[in-house]
Protein backbone atom coordinates (compact mmCIF):
# COMPACT_ATOMS: atom_id res chain seq x y z
CA UNK A 1 0.00 0.00 0.00
CA UNK A 2 1.25 3.32 -1.12
CA UNK A 3 1.32 6.37 1.18
CA UNK A 4 0.63 10.06 0.01
CA UNK A 5 -0.51 12.62 1.43
CA UNK A 6 -3.91 12.71 2.95
CA UNK A 7 -3.64 9.27 3.20
CA UNK A 8 -3.85 7.68 -0.13
CA UNK A 9 -4.95 4.41 -0.56
CA UNK A 10 -3.56 2.25 -3.45
CA UNK A 11 -4.03 -1.20 -4.04
CA UNK A 12 -2.51 -2.45 -6.99
CA UNK A 13 -0.54 -5.44 -8.80
CA UNK A 14 1.69 -5.18 -11.25
CA UNK A 15 1.79 -7.04 -14.29
CA UNK A 16 4.60 -6.16 -16.99
CA UNK A 17 3.76 -5.25 -20.67
CA UNK A 18 6.43 -6.02 -22.52
CA UNK A 19 6.58 -4.94 -26.40
CA UNK A 20 6.49 -8.77 -27.18
CA UNK A 21 2.51 -8.87 -26.70
CA UNK A 22 2.51 -11.00 -29.34
CA UNK A 23 1.95 -14.06 -27.34
CA UNK A 24 0.02 -12.10 -24.72
CA UNK A 25 0.53 -10.65 -21.40
CA UNK A 26 0.70 -12.34 -17.83
CA UNK A 27 -0.95 -10.56 -14.97
CA UNK A 28 1.83 -10.71 -12.16
CA UNK A 29 1.77 -11.08 -8.32
CA UNK A 30 0.59 -8.31 -5.69
CA UNK A 31 3.61 -6.35 -5.04
CA UNK A 32 4.21 -3.43 -2.13
CA UNK A 33 6.54 -0.92 -4.09
CA UNK A 34 4.56 1.06 -6.96
CA UNK A 35 6.68 0.93 -10.19
CA UNK A 36 4.70 3.07 -12.20
CA UNK A 37 6.67 2.11 -15.45
CA UNK A 38 4.96 -0.71 -15.54
CA UNK A 39 1.19 -1.24 -15.85
CA UNK A 40 -1.26 -2.21 -13.10
CA UNK A 41 -4.32 -3.59 -12.32
CA UNK A 42 -7.34 -3.30 -10.05
CA UNK A 43 -7.29 -5.73 -7.25
CA UNK A 44 -10.12 -6.22 -4.28
CA UNK A 45 -11.37 -3.05 -3.00
CA UNK A 46 -9.68 -2.35 0.45
CA UNK A 47 -12.10 -0.90 3.22
CA UNK A 48 -11.43 2.27 4.76
CA UNK A 49 -10.18 1.95 8.22
CA UNK A 50 -11.25 4.95 9.42
CA UNK A 51 -14.35 5.34 8.00
CA UNK A 52 -13.99 8.12 5.33
CA UNK A 53 -15.49 8.03 2.25
CA UNK A 54 -13.14 6.80 -0.56
CA UNK A 55 -12.70 8.31 -3.54
CA UNK A 56 -12.26 5.29 -6.35
CA UNK A 57 -10.55 6.08 -9.50
CA UNK A 58 -9.04 5.13 -12.51
CA UNK A 59 -6.80 5.52 -15.32
CA UNK A 60 -6.89 4.06 -18.72
CA UNK A 61 -3.99 2.27 -18.81
CA UNK A 62 -3.05 3.16 -22.48
CA UNK A 63 -4.62 6.94 -21.90
CA UNK A 64 -1.05 8.14 -20.93
CA UNK A 65 2.74 7.38 -21.47
CA UNK A 66 3.44 5.25 -18.26
CA UNK A 67 6.17 7.38 -16.92
CA UNK A 68 2.87 9.69 -16.34
CA UNK A 69 1.37 7.54 -13.74
CA UNK A 70 2.76 8.78 -10.96
CA UNK A 71 1.45 12.11 -11.68
CA UNK A 72 -1.73 11.04 -12.30
CA UNK A 73 -2.03 9.85 -9.02
CA UNK A 74 -0.91 13.46 -7.71
CA UNK A 75 -3.75 14.79 -9.72
CA UNK A 76 -5.96 12.23 -8.42
CA UNK A 77 -4.46 12.64 -4.64
CA UNK A 78 -5.48 16.76 -5.16
CA UNK A 79 -8.73 15.85 -6.28
CA UNK A 80 -9.48 13.47 -3.28
CA UNK A 81 -7.56 15.68 -0.97
CA UNK A 82 -9.74 18.94 -1.77
CA UNK A 83 -12.61 16.78 -1.18
CA UNK A 84 -11.48 15.29 2.54
CA UNK A 85 -11.87 11.60 1.41
CA UNK A 86 -9.71 9.01 0.78
CA UNK A 87 -8.18 7.75 -2.95
CA UNK A 88 -8.31 4.21 -4.16
CA UNK A 89 -6.73 4.05 -7.21
CA UNK A 90 -7.27 1.32 -9.67
CA UNK A 91 -6.21 0.13 -12.90
CA UNK A 92 -7.08 -2.13 -15.71
CA UNK A 93 -5.36 -3.62 -18.73
CA UNK A 94 -7.92 -2.81 -21.32
CA UNK A 95 -10.65 -0.35 -21.57
CA UNK A 96 -13.46 -2.82 -21.71
CA UNK A 97 -12.36 -3.55 -18.20
CA UNK A 98 -12.66 0.20 -16.88
CA UNK A 99 -15.70 0.72 -18.61
CA UNK A 100 -17.01 -2.52 -17.15
CA UNK A 101 -16.30 -1.46 -13.90
CA UNK A 102 -17.35 2.25 -14.14
CA UNK A 103 -21.08 0.79 -15.03
CA UNK A 104 -21.23 -1.95 -12.34
CA UNK A 105 -19.93 1.55 -9.79
CA UNK A 106 -16.81 -0.71 -8.57
CA UNK A 107 -15.36 2.74 -9.18
CA UNK A 108 -16.33 6.74 -9.23
CA UNK A 109 -14.70 8.21 -11.90
CA UNK A 110 -12.12 7.67 -14.64
CA UNK A 111 -10.19 8.94 -17.21
CA UNK A 112 -11.07 6.83 -20.09
CA UNK A 113 -10.38 6.88 -23.93
CA UNK A 114 -12.58 8.57 -26.58
CA UNK A 115 -13.78 5.56 -28.30
CA UNK A 116 -14.80 3.31 -25.26
CA UNK A 117 -16.93 6.40 -23.91
CA UNK A 118 -18.27 7.59 -26.75
CA UNK A 119 -19.19 3.48 -27.96
CA UNK A 120 -20.03 2.76 -24.03
CA UNK A 121 -21.61 5.67 -22.64
CA UNK A 122 -25.30 4.16 -23.49
CA UNK A 123 -24.00 0.61 -22.34
CA UNK A 124 -23.18 1.92 -18.97
CA UNK A 125 -24.44 4.97 -18.48
CA UNK A 126 -21.54 6.91 -17.13
CA UNK A 127 -21.83 10.87 -17.47
CA UNK A 128 -18.96 12.82 -19.38
CA UNK A 129 -17.29 15.40 -16.25
CA UNK A 130 -14.30 16.73 -18.14
CA UNK A 131 -12.10 17.09 -20.36
CA UNK A 132 -8.56 18.16 -20.91
CA UNK A 133 -7.19 21.14 -23.11
CA UNK A 134 -3.70 20.06 -24.34
CA UNK A 135 -1.97 22.55 -26.75
CA UNK A 136 -4.96 24.46 -26.57
CA UNK A 137 -7.58 22.32 -27.93
CA UNK A 138 -9.57 19.83 -26.54
CA UNK A 139 -8.57 17.33 -29.44
CA UNK A 140 -6.88 14.60 -30.13
CA UNK A 141 -5.37 12.51 -33.49
CA UNK A 142 -4.45 9.32 -34.82
CA UNK A 143 -1.04 8.98 -36.43
CA UNK A 144 -0.29 6.29 -38.26
CA UNK A 145 4.03 5.78 -38.22
CA UNK A 146 6.64 3.44 -39.68
CA UNK A 147 10.02 3.62 -38.86
CA UNK A 148 12.22 6.23 -39.55
CA UNK A 149 14.41 4.16 -41.96
CA UNK A 150 11.44 2.73 -43.81
CA UNK A 151 10.50 3.49 -47.31
CA UNK A 152 6.97 3.63 -46.59
CA UNK A 153 5.36 6.98 -47.31
CA UNK A 154 1.32 6.22 -47.35
CA UNK A 155 -1.37 3.65 -45.74
CA UNK A 156 -1.40 1.91 -49.38
CA UNK A 157 2.55 1.18 -49.19
CA UNK A 158 1.80 -0.91 -45.57
CA UNK A 159 -0.17 -3.40 -47.81
CA UNK A 160 1.14 -6.63 -47.03
CA UNK A 161 3.13 -5.91 -43.60
CA UNK A 162 2.86 -6.60 -40.15
CA UNK A 163 0.96 -3.85 -38.11
CA UNK A 164 0.23 -2.97 -34.60
CA UNK A 165 -3.28 -2.18 -33.19
CA UNK A 166 -3.15 -1.03 -29.38
CA UNK A 167 -6.63 -2.03 -27.97
CA UNK A 168 -9.36 -3.80 -29.56
CA UNK A 169 -11.75 -0.53 -28.08
CA UNK A 170 -9.25 2.21 -28.86
CA UNK A 171 -10.55 5.21 -31.28
CA UNK A 172 -7.42 6.08 -32.54
CA UNK A 173 -5.47 2.83 -31.78
CA UNK A 174 -7.52 0.73 -33.72
CA UNK A 175 -11.01 2.19 -35.27
CA UNK A 176 -8.88 4.71 -37.15
CA UNK A 177 -7.00 3.15 -38.80
CA UNK A 178 -9.45 0.48 -39.80
CA UNK A 179 -11.76 3.53 -41.11
CA UNK A 180 -9.02 4.71 -43.26
CA UNK A 181 -9.01 0.92 -44.91
CA UNK A 182 -12.62 0.60 -44.97
CA UNK A 183 -12.58 3.73 -47.53
CA UNK A 184 -10.27 1.68 -49.62
CA UNK A 185 -12.53 -1.19 -49.62
CA UNK A 186 -9.97 -2.86 -47.01
CA UNK A 187 -9.86 -5.15 -44.07
CA UNK A 188 -7.12 -5.35 -41.99
CA UNK A 189 -7.07 -9.27 -42.17
CA UNK A 190 -6.56 -9.01 -46.03
CA UNK A 191 -4.56 -5.88 -45.87
CA UNK A 192 -1.56 -6.65 -43.81
CA UNK A 193 0.28 -9.86 -43.22
CA UNK A 194 -0.07 -9.87 -39.71
CA UNK A 195 -1.91 -7.68 -37.09
CA UNK A 196 -0.97 -8.06 -33.41
CA UNK A 197 -2.07 -6.15 -30.39
CA UNK A 198 0.26 -4.05 -28.00
CA UNK A 199 -2.28 -2.74 -25.38
CA UNK A 200 -0.34 0.63 -25.01
CA UNK A 201 0.53 3.36 -27.57
CA UNK A 202 3.90 3.08 -25.93
CA UNK A 203 4.17 -0.18 -26.73
CA UNK A 204 3.06 0.57 -30.38
CA UNK A 205 5.27 3.48 -30.89
CA UNK A 206 8.36 0.94 -29.14
CA UNK A 207 7.72 -2.09 -31.49
CA UNK A 208 7.75 0.18 -34.67
CA UNK A 209 11.19 2.10 -33.40
CA UNK A 210 13.10 -1.57 -33.07
CA UNK A 211 11.18 -2.70 -36.01
CA UNK A 212 9.06 -5.59 -34.31
CA UNK A 213 6.41 -4.28 -36.94
CA UNK A 214 6.24 -2.23 -40.27
CA UNK A 215 3.53 0.23 -38.62
CA UNK A 216 0.89 0.99 -36.14
CA UNK A 217 -1.62 3.92 -35.24
CA UNK A 218 -1.07 5.26 -32.05
CA UNK A 219 -2.41 8.29 -29.83
CA UNK A 220 -1.18 11.94 -30.77
CA UNK A 221 -1.07 12.76 -27.44
CA UNK A 222 1.67 9.92 -26.59
CA UNK A 223 3.84 10.29 -29.57
CA UNK A 224 3.75 13.97 -28.77
CA UNK A 225 4.63 13.31 -25.11
CA UNK A 226 7.53 11.07 -25.91
CA UNK A 227 9.28 13.32 -28.73
CA UNK A 228 8.95 16.45 -26.24
CA UNK A 229 10.43 14.53 -23.07
CA UNK A 230 11.91 11.42 -23.97
CA UNK A 231 12.50 10.76 -28.09
CA UNK A 232 14.53 7.78 -27.25
CA UNK A 233 11.79 5.76 -29.36
CA UNK A 234 9.99 8.24 -31.52
CA UNK A 235 13.47 9.74 -32.80
CA UNK A 236 13.10 6.74 -34.55
CA UNK A 237 9.80 6.66 -36.23
CA UNK A 238 7.71 9.22 -38.81
CA UNK A 239 4.28 10.06 -38.88
CA UNK A 240 2.86 9.59 -42.38
CA UNK A 241 -1.16 10.44 -41.68
CA UNK A 242 -2.73 12.14 -39.28
CA UNK A 243 -6.49 11.92 -38.95
CA UNK A 244 -9.15 14.21 -38.28
CA UNK A 245 -9.27 15.57 -34.88
CA UNK A 246 -11.17 13.66 -32.41
CA UNK A 247 -12.98 14.86 -29.19
CA UNK A 248 -9.95 14.16 -26.98
CA UNK A 249 -10.34 11.21 -23.86
CA UNK A 250 -12.48 12.58 -20.86
CA UNK A 251 -12.77 11.79 -17.28
CA UNK A 252 -16.11 9.94 -16.94
CA UNK A 253 -17.84 9.62 -13.32
CA UNK A 254 -20.21 6.28 -12.61
CA UNK A 255 -24.17 6.84 -13.02
CA UNK A 256 -24.40 6.28 -9.39
CA UNK A 257 -22.08 9.35 -8.00
CA UNK A 258 -23.81 11.67 -5.88
CA UNK A 259 -24.89 14.95 -7.68
CA UNK A 260 -23.40 16.79 -5.21
CA UNK A 261 -19.80 14.78 -5.06
CA UNK A 262 -20.20 15.29 -8.73
CA UNK A 263 -20.84 18.64 -9.01
CA UNK A 264 -18.08 18.99 -6.17
CA UNK A 265 -15.70 17.51 -8.47
CA UNK A 266 -16.04 19.15 -12.11
CA UNK A 267 -15.38 22.18 -10.06
CA UNK A 268 -12.03 21.66 -8.47
CA UNK A 269 -10.93 19.85 -11.99
CA UNK A 270 -12.30 22.71 -13.64
CA UNK A 271 -10.40 25.29 -11.31
CA UNK A 272 -7.19 23.50 -11.03
CA UNK A 273 -5.31 25.69 -13.26
CA UNK A 274 -5.50 28.10 -10.89
CA UNK A 275 -4.27 27.05 -7.96
CA UNK A 276 -0.88 26.96 -7.94
CA UNK A 277 -0.37 23.43 -6.81
CA UNK A 278 -2.39 21.86 -9.37
CA UNK A 279 -1.25 24.00 -11.67
CA UNK A 280 1.87 22.01 -11.17
CA UNK A 281 0.57 18.91 -11.91
CA UNK A 282 -1.20 19.66 -15.18
CA UNK A 283 2.03 20.81 -16.78
CA UNK A 284 3.73 17.98 -15.70
CA UNK A 285 0.86 15.99 -17.98
CA UNK A 286 1.29 18.86 -20.48
CA UNK A 287 -2.85 19.52 -19.43
CA UNK A 288 -3.50 23.42 -20.08
CA UNK A 289 -6.64 22.96 -18.07
CA UNK A 290 -9.67 21.30 -17.75
CA UNK A 291 -12.76 22.71 -19.67
CA UNK A 292 -16.97 21.20 -19.01
CA UNK A 293 -17.20 18.82 -22.04
CA UNK A 294 -19.85 18.38 -25.27
CA UNK A 295 -20.55 14.93 -26.06
CA UNK A 296 -21.20 16.26 -29.35
CA UNK A 297 -17.36 16.27 -30.08
CA UNK A 298 -17.66 12.61 -29.87
CA UNK A 299 -20.52 11.80 -32.21
CA UNK A 300 -17.63 11.87 -34.71
CA UNK A 301 -16.61 8.31 -33.71
CA UNK A 302 -20.00 6.75 -33.83
CA UNK A 303 -19.84 7.58 -37.73
CA UNK A 304 -16.81 5.82 -38.13
CA UNK A 305 -17.96 2.72 -36.15
CA UNK A 306 -21.11 2.57 -38.26
CA UNK A 307 -18.37 2.31 -41.03
CA UNK A 308 -16.20 -0.14 -39.37
CA UNK A 309 -18.60 -2.94 -37.57
CA UNK A 310 -20.11 -4.25 -40.81
CA UNK A 311 -16.76 -5.00 -42.00
CA UNK A 312 -15.82 -6.03 -38.67
CA UNK A 313 -18.68 -8.58 -39.22
CA UNK A 314 -16.82 -10.15 -41.90
CA UNK A 315 -14.37 -11.39 -39.59
CA UNK A 316 -12.73 -9.14 -37.63
CA UNK A 317 -12.97 -9.70 -34.22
Amino acid sequence: MLRMPHRVHCVLVAFLLGLLLIAGCEQGEEVRVVDFSKAVAISEPVADADGRSVLRAAVGAMISPKETHGVYLQLLAYVSQKMEMELEFVQRKTYAEVNEILGQGEIDLAFICSGPYALGREDHGFELLVAPVVQGAPAYYSYLIVNRDSPHQSLEDLRGTSFAFTDPHSNTGRLVPEYWLAVMGERPESFFRDVIYTYSHDNSIQAVAQKLVDGAAVDSLIWDYYSRENPVHTDRTRVIKRSEPYGIPPIVVAPDMPRDRVDQIQRLLLNMHTDPEGAVILNKLMIDRFVPADPAWYASILELQETVLPLREHGVP
